[in-house]
C-alpha cells in the first residue's frame, strides 16, 4: 500500500474549506486526518497534537504576513508543513520549519495545492 500523505483542514470560511477539502478527498494518496470547523487556535493547536498531520491547511488573512499560529504550531510540530490559503486575495504560501520558518508563494490553484503537497514531501527527504 502507497504512504498517504496525511491533512488536516483548518480554513475559513465553510465554502473554501469545503472546497478544499472536496479537491483533496478525490486524491488516492491524500489522507483528511481531520477538519477544524470552529476556528480558533486553541481548537487548531488541539486538533494538529490529535492528529498529527503532515500538512496543515490553514486560513491566510494578511498574505504578506505570516500567521502567529505558524511559529507555535511549527516548533511543536517541527515535520509538519503548512498551507496558508487567503480567501479573498487570491495568494497562497507554504511554511515549514528548518532551523527557522520559511515560506514561499503559491499559485492559488488546485494544481499547485496538491503540487505543493506532493512536491514538499519529495523536497524534504520523503517520498510517497
Amino acid at each position: 500500500m502507497e504512504k498517504r500523505i496525511r491533512v488536516l483542514v483548518a480554513n475559513r470560511p465553510r465554502l473554501i474549506r469545503e472546497l478544499i477539502l472536496g479537491v483533496f478527498e478525490e486524491q488516492p494518496d491524500i489522507e483528511i486526518v481531520g477538519e477544524v470547523r470552529e476556528w480558533n487556535y486553541e481548537n487548531i493547536i488541539r486538533t494538529v497534537d490529535e492528529t498529527q498531520p503532515e500538512f496543515l491547511i490553514l486560513g491566510l488573512d494578511k498574505p504578506e504576513t505570516r500567521p502567529p499560529l505558524c511559529e507555535t504550531l511549527l516548533r511543536r510540530h517541527p515535520g509538519m508543513k503548512i498551507l496558508a490559503v487567503a480567501e479573498n486575495n487570491e495568494s497562497s504560501v507554504f511554511y515549514w520549519a528548518k532551523l527557522d520558518i520559511r515560506s514561499t508563494p503559491l499559485e492559488t490553484s488546485e494544481a499547485a495545492i496538491l503540487d505543493a503537497l506532493r512536491g514538499g514531501m519529495r523536497e524534504f527527504g520523503r517520498t510517497m
